[in-house]
């Protein structure tokens, strides 16, 4: 039997070639056809070393049922989700492993919809394709090379047809964010610096996890040299953007989201609509939509819940680790996209970012811990116990609503051994003796 532990809850990522490899790229590129009676489909890869031969077997994979292959190469995430969407494909692949060391790689799969399969839609099915295996090749078909990025930069361009007079500094993490970034900023009246926009998939510089802070020192230590307004960190594969202010600090995505949902709710025909937003932000951001006459919605973890949403309903999504979603942007998690709404409320405030976060900072968070448990079956209860006053709002995990924050703890879903801890409080004191509390609880 084939070794399948690559396939996770959201995509499909591993160690290559131990667990991502030649062999399982060319099996899930047939079993994606399969699952999606496709004709045509886009596919488009990342930078590191093994991107190529994978992307290879997956056309090999598709053609070999039958499918169109439209390969776009070297791209960003986004627009691999644009190319679908835009030229009306039946599903797309992008061979990426994000921000994750280049030593591992993955495959994102991507229905007509733009929505990404994953363990509740459509990877489960994949899986069991594979498992009950192929015939030979039933068809062939097409392979032609095609080129997007100036219809994907006139399609941003159309949403931001004025870019501001800022000083930015932007750090590509020597991922493909530059691809689309580097000609687009060009064609404004920003002042730019750039950082590490060599797209290598061997990350010379640093990681491109935009969780690890040591990450972004370089970025933030820039934007304080060069006196810029702010600063842009992309991960390896561009559909998460995470923002430093002028002073060289870290912005929450929780406390940015709060600022990007009230510019859409300074439209009239946005009010009353739902913002949906990961259960592990701050309580300030339900309080402040409320206040804007929006309807805040709870969402659990996992970006293709917060597509599934927009779809049908809604303005805006945003989750914890950096993935921001527009529905008039078709629902993409696109970086670049959420770069441009940055700038452009700081154009339309005439505040500095820094000073626009103090307005809805109302509680203290932590940031969020990942701990081995002493016990996986006790974890919740031992939990509970510490909060009996608490309410429990049943959505992912544990989550104990306080009057004055919350706690929050998940087991992962890529890393079952772990648990995602975050807690939030009125003040600096009760957050850290609530988490040393939970931490204590659980930790072994």
């Amino acid at each position: 039997m084939k070794d399948l532990s690559a396939i996770k809850a959201y995509d499909i990522r591993g160690k290559y070639p131990e667990e991502v490899n030649e062999e399982l790229a060319y099996l899930v590129g047939r079993a994606f056809s399969k699952f999606l009676s496709a004709g045509k489909i886009v596919i488009g890869m990342d930078m590191r070393k093994s991107s190529v031969s994978l992307k290879e077997k997956v056309i090999e994979g598709l053609s070999c049922e039958g499918v169109d292959v439209f390969d776009i190469g070297l791209t960003t995430t986004p627009m691999l989700n644009f190319a679908v969407r835009h030229y009306q494909y039946d599903g797309g692949v992008m061979i990426s492993a994000s921000h994750d060391p280049g030593e591992e790689n993955g495959i994102k799969l991507i229905d007509a919809t733009g929505i990404q399969l994953s363990e509740d839609f459509g990877l489960s099915e994949i899986k069991d394709l594979i498992k009950k295996g192929f015939t030979i090749c039933p068809g062939k078909g097409t392979i032609t090379q095609k080129e997007i990025l100036a219809d994907y930069l006139s399609h941003l361009l159309e949403f931001f047809p004025e870019i501001g007079h800022q000083k930015v500094v932007v750090d590509y993490s020597n991922g493909v964010g530059a691809i689309p970034a580097k000609p687009l900023l060009a064609r404004t009246d920003l002042l730019v610096t750039e950082l590490n926009e060599e797209p290598d998939g061997t990350f010379p510089a640093h990681p491109a996890n935009p969780h690890d802070m040591k990450n972004l020192k370089e970025l933030m230590t820039k934007v304080k040299e060069e006196g810029a307004d702010l600063g842009f960190f992309f991960d390896g594969d561009a559909d998460r953007v995470q923002v430093i202010d002028e002073e060289g600090q870290f912005v929450p995505m929780d406390l940015l989201f709060i600022l990007l949902a009230r510019e859409e709710l300074l439209k009239s025909e946005n009010k009353g609509q739902e913002y949906y937003f990961d259960l592990r932000f701050s309580k300030a951001v339900p309080e402040e939509i409320k206040k804007l006459r929006g309807k805040p919605v709870m969402m659990r973890v996992g970006n293709p819940f917060y597509k599934k949403a927009l779809a049908s309903s809604g303005v805006i999504a945003a989750e914890y680790a950096g993935h921001v979603m527009y529905r008039e942007n078709s629902g993409i998690d696109d970086g670049l996209f959420c770069a441009l709404k940055v700038l452009k409320l700081l154009n339309d405030n005439k505040k500095s970012l820094s000073e626009l976060i103090a307005e809805v900072k109302k509680y203290e968070t932590s940031d969020e811990v990942s701990l081995k448990a002493k016990n996986n079956s006790t974890v919740y209860d031992d939990v509970r116990k510490l909060f009996p006053k608490s309410k429990e709002i049943d959505l992912d995990g544990l989550y104990l609503d306080l009057p004055d924050g919350f706690v929050s703890v998940r087991q992962s879903q890529t890393q079952p051994e772990y648990f995602r801890i975050r807690v939030e409080a009125k003040t600096k004191k009760t957050m850290e003796d609530r988490l040393e509390k939970v931490v204590s609880a659980i930790g072994s």
